[in-house]
């Protein structure tokens, strides 16, 4: 059986799941998008991200500075004639014999946000991994690179988009939402409880929060018996700010140090 990398075990919300966005086409990248957007427009479900934003994180290991990492909003695209948003998570660094540089590629449909593609490339210490799903909201079905199909969800979100998808909540504190839309059916439900306001410093500034904590039937810090809590902002950009797990082993933390091109 193939040996899931630590850190993935560690975020667990970024599970092994992702090729490159494959060839669009000579038509201009840029016109491309612009005619994606006009696609969208008037259809588009509202969010509070846009094309160039980027967040950025301090990665920390216990109080222990291990690495950054970034959240970012590339651009709309196309995936098989849908108007996509084609974000992607980043993390970078490691300690002393393990270095990390593993990026995380989630496309979803600007109507629906349901997910169309997802890819993960893995490079930790002496492990390497991609993985590639296209996934087809309209049939039912995803498939993992040439693997044969296989039954997902009615409106199916990878790991990535359902921290976008998070940001378009109504985030009330005391109330917890559940949902059946992680691609990979034996994740679900994934359940939400907003437990909390509070003001937070990280190295990015002050911020008034919103304290979630996401629950996935999956291993990880987002598992059932996991811990961690995530910090959104509490006001019209729902960034997020920090996240914080707890592990057998220690705590592994991510601050909010940076962010450009919010709404």
């Amino acid at each position: 059986m193939m040996r899931t990398p630590p850190l993935l075990v560690a975020l667990g919300l970024l599970a092994p799941l992702a090729d490159r966005a494959a060839p669009l086409g000579a038509q201009p990248a840029l016109a491309l998008q612009d005619a994606a957007a006009r696609t969208a427009t008037g259809n588009a479900t509202p969010v509070p991200f846009q094309v160039g934003e980027r967040l950025e994180y301090e990665v920390r290991f216990g109080a222990l500075k291990v690495g950054n990492g970034s959240m970012e909003v590339k651009e709309i695209t196309e995936v098989r004639g849908r108007p996509v948003w084609h974000t992607a998570f980043t993390i970078k660094g490691g300690i002393p014999l393990y270095r990390v540089n593993d990026l995380y590629e989630s496309w979803f449909d600007v109507n629906t946000l349901n997910s169309l593609r997802y890819h993960q490339d893995v490079d930790e210490g002496n492990y390497e991994r991609k993985r590639r799903y296209e996934i087809f909201p309209e049939r039912g079905v995803l498939r993992e690179g040439d693997r044969p199909e296989e039954p997902t969800v009615t409106n199916p979100l990878d790991e990535g988009s359902f921290l976008y998808f998070v940001r378009t909540l109504p985030l009330e504190v005391g109330k917890s939402y559940e949902f059946s839309r992680y691609f990979k059916a034996q994740g679900n439900p994934v359940r939400i409880r907003v437990l909390r306001r509070e003001t937070v410093t990280v190295p990015g500034g002050t911020f008034k929060t919103v304290v979630l904590q996401p629950t996935f039937q999956t291993k990880g810090i987002f598992s059932q018996n996991g811990k961690a809590e995530v910090w959104i902002s509490d006001d019209d950009r729902r960034m997020v700010v920090q996240m914080k797990s707890k592990l057998s082993f220690g705590s592994l933390n991510l601050y909010l140090k940076g962010a450009r091109g919010t709404k």
